[in-house]
């Protein structure tokens, strides 16, 4: 590798995202703004997609060659439930994202089992946060399909209209910064959110151990004053694995520059450093060897 952006010949990177609405696509612009500061000579071309579901199959085809994977997706195509085991690695990490119900600052419903019976929106149906619910719901013992009215977005951008107007009685999504929980709390009337209690926690994840618990801070959203605690994963940023080496790791060292000004961009991407990818590997073997190389060079790995 030069030891000089500018040296460098250009790349052209294609990323997946999801669909319009949601965090994927606003922290795809922030990414794909910070690595530009960094680099000049990465250009990454954002491509809406259904979300996680897709993005990982389209990796896999070679289609694209980095996406957007939430953090219980990631899970299972990587542990091969449901399917066989992805080959895929990963880039980077996103951000934490624990989960979470809005509703209407007037709504009766005080928590989970309120909800049961009651039409709620579980997200775009290629979103990895429709697993997410998925575990959280099965470690309460209650079914995403049969216990509530469940419905499943074309757009996760449709969601907050949703409650405002009625037709759900809670909007499911996940993370700090998030795009739908924003604009129900910013709707007139405001917001009230619902995630587990502490009694809860420690039942999901006696069943689901990989679920970590997370915290919101306090003022995250409009109204919420004080800090809420869920369970959640880290989502990734997943790379082909056939990636070019040399391209993984100008990536991966334009990325490291810029966590400086992706966190600027977006509150949320502040999670996005070398660091807590590091931490958040789900096995040292998934980093992109690129990434890895990139990493060593810069002292943070041996």
């Amino acid at each position: 590798m030069a030891t000089t952006a500018h040296a460098e010949p250009p790349v052209v990177i294609r990323l997946g995202t999801a669909t319009p609405g949601g965090g994927f696509p606003i922290y795809g612009d922030a990414l794909i703004a910070a690595i530009k500061t960094a680099d000049s000579g990465i250009e990454i071309l954002p491509q809406n997609t259904k979300g996680s579901a897709e993005n990982v199959p389209l990796l896999e085809a070679g289609k694209l060659d980095i996406a957007l994977v939430q953090g219980e997706s990631a899970y299972e195509v990587l542990n091969g439930i449901g399917r066989a085991p992805a080959n895929l690695r990963v880039f980077t990490a996103m951000y934490s994202a624990p989960g979470m119900f809005v509703v209407k600052a007037g709504a009766r419903y005080r928590n989970i089992a309120d909800l049961k019976g009651q039409p709620v929106a579980f997200g775009a149906a290629g979103s990895g946060l429709v697993i997410l619910a998925r575990y959280v719901l099965d470690g309460l013992g209650l079914d995403q399909s049969k216990d509530f009215g469940a419905i499943f977005l074309e757009r996760a951008g449709d969601g907050p209209a949703m409650v405002a107007d009625g037709r759900v009685a809670a909007l499911w999504g996940g993370g700090v910064g998030w795009p739908g929980f924003t604009a129900v709390a910013k709707a007139p009337g405001g917001a009230r959110f619902i995630v587990p209690s502490a009694d809860e926690i420690k039942r999901i994840q006696a069943k689901h151990a990989f679920l970590k618990t997370l915290v919101v801070p306090a003022n995250i959203y409009p109204g919420q004053t004080e800090p809420m605690t869920s369970v959640g994963s880290w989502s990734f940023v997943m790379m082909r694995p056939d990636l070019d080496v040399a391209v993984a790791a100008r990536l991966a060292k334009a990325l490291h520059k810029a966590e400086p000004e992706i966190a600027r961009l977006l509150p949320q991407a502040a999670e996005t450093t070398a660091r807590n990818t590091i931490a958040a590997l789900p096995r040292p073997d998934l980093l992109h060897p690129g990434v890895a190389s990139y990493f060593r060079e810069a002292g943070l790995l041996p």
